[in-house]
C-alpha cells in the first residue's frame, strides 16, 4: 500500500471518529431503551411526579394560553425558551417568572446541533442567556443579572439532537440538557385529545403502576417551527393530562423540583464559563 493510500485512509478513520464523536449522542434521543441508558439526559425525576416542559416560546398568544391553562390548574412548569423569540417578545420572561414557573433555554436559534461545531453552540447559549438575563433586567423582575443567572440551569437541544457539541457546550456554560420521556406531538394540526392521549400512553407505558411517574412531558407553547396555531390543542390538552396525572397520585413539578427535589431559585451563571458552584452537566426537542 502506498503512503499516500495510508495517509488517504488514517484521514478517513480519523474523520469517521470525528463524526461519531459528533453524532453519536443523538441516538440517545431515540428508542425506548433509553430511558435505562440515558435517565438523567432524558429528564427522568423521582417516583411520583412528572415535570411539565414546553419549547420554542414565548409566542405572543401561546405563551399566555398556556400561562392561563397552567394558572387555572394550579400548576407550574418549565419553559425552554429560544433567545431569537425572547427578544421579538419583550417582558415575557418576567411573565413567566412573576407566575413562578421555571425558565431554561432551547438556544437561540432553531437550529439542529448535528450541523453546528461546539464553538457555534456555545455561542448561541451565550447568546440565548444573554437575552432572557436582559429581558428579566429590562422587566425589572428585582434581581442583579448575576441572580437571574442562577435558574439557567437547564437546556435542550432543537428537535432533541443532542451531539457531542452540546454535551461539550452545555459543559462549558454549566448547563445540564435535558430531552423527554413523553410528548404529545403537538407540533402537528391535531385536535387536544390526540395530543393529551399520547402525552398519557408515554407515561403510563414507561411508569404504569401506582407508584409509577418519574417522566418529563415535552409540549410547544409556540408555533414559530409548527403547525400555524398548534398551541391551541396544547393549552386545550392541558386539562385532561394534568387531571389525568393527578388521579395517578402524581405532582407536577417543575425540572428543578423534578430532577433534584429542589424548589427553582426564584433567581441564574454569569455569562462566563461554568462557576465552581454551577450544576454539572447531566442529561432533546422537536
Amino acid at each position: 500500500m502506498s503512503g499516500r493510500s495510508t495517509a488517504l485512509r488514517a484521514a478517513g478513520a480519523l474523520a469517521a471518529a470525528a463524526a461519531v464523536g459528533h453524532a453519536g449522542p443523538a441516538v440517545l434521543g431515540r428508542g425506548g431503551w433509553r430511558r435505562h441508558a440515558a435517565p438523567g439526559l432524558l429528564g427522568v425525576g423521582a417516583p411520583g411526579g412528572v415535570a411539565l416542559t414546553f419549547d420554542d416560546g414565548p409566542h405572543p398568544e401561546g405563551t399566555p394560553a398556556v400561562r392561563r391553562a397552567l394558572d387555572d390548574l394550579g400548576v407550574r412548569a418549565t419553559f425552554f425558551v429560544l433567545g431569537s423569540q425572547v427578544r421579538r417578545h419583550p417582558g415575557a420572561v418576567a411573565s413567566l417568572l412573576a407566575d413562578g414557573h421555571e425558565v431554561a433555554l432551547h438556544g437561540f436559534e432553531h437550529r439542529n446541533h448535528l450541523s453546528r461545531t461546539a464553538p457555534a453552540l456555545t455561542a448561541d447559549l451565550r447568546r440565548a442567556r444573554a437575552a432572557v438575563l436582559a429581558d428579566a433586567v429590562a422587566a425589572d423582575v428585582g434581581q442583579e443579572p448575576h441572580e437571574v443567572a442562577r435558574w439557567l440551569r437547564f437546556t435542550r437541544p432543537p428537535y432533541g439532537a443532542v451531539s457531542g457539541g452540546t454535551l461539550w457546550a452545555a459543559h462549558r456554560l454549566g448547563l445540564r440538557p435535558v430531552l423527554w420521556t413523553a410528548w404529545g406531538r403537538d407540533w402537528l394540526a391535531r385536535a387536544p385529545d390526540q395530543v393529551a392521549g399520547t402525552v398519557l400512553a408515554d407515561l403510563l407505558r414507561d411508569a404504569p403502576g401506582p407508584t409509577g411517574g418519574g417522566g418529563t412531558v415535552l409540549l410547544h407553547d409556540s408555533d414559530c417551527t409548527s403547525v400555524p396555531g398548534s398551541w391551541r390543542a396544547t393549552a386545550a390538552a392541558l386539562p385532561r393530562i394534568v387531571e389525568a396525572v393527578r388521579e395517578r397520585g402524581w405532582e407536577v413539578r417543575r425540572l428543578a423540583e423534578h430532577l433534584d427535589g429542589a424548589r427553582p431559585s426564584s433567581a441564574p451563571a454569569t455569562d462566563g464559563d461554568r462557576s465552581p458552584s454551577a450544576p454539572t452537566t447531566g442529561g432533546g426537542d422537536r
